[in-house]
């Protein structure tokens, strides 16, 4: 396969990918909403652990260790979101 068709794939699932990212990040502000009306913490840490369990039956063996350090940083920016949404100074 050729580079240029293999760019050309990549920058498809680029679309897709960010497109679901920004979708996440709707939720996430709608539950920063939430959270503040009901007085609950940003940060459940016990949920974030059954998150990230559930995400390493997905994922291939050989990317694990790649995409857990990225699912880590895509929490991190949903956390810094509802801070932002909730008027939080962090």
């Amino acid at each position: 396969m050729e580079l240029m068709m293999l760019r050309a794939r990549m920058d498809a699932i680029d679309r897709e990918l960010f497109a679901l990212l920004e979708k996440r990040m709707d939720v996430s502000a709608d539950m920063a909403a939430y959270k503040k009306a009901h007085d609950v913490p940003i940060l459940d840490e016990a949920r974030e652990e059954q998150m990230k369990a559930n995400i390493l039956f997905m994922i291939r063996p050989e990317t694990k260790d790649l995409l857990m350090k990225l699912y880590d940083v895509i929490l991190d920016a949903s956390r810094e979101y509802q801070h932002q949404k909730m008027g939080d100074e962090q």
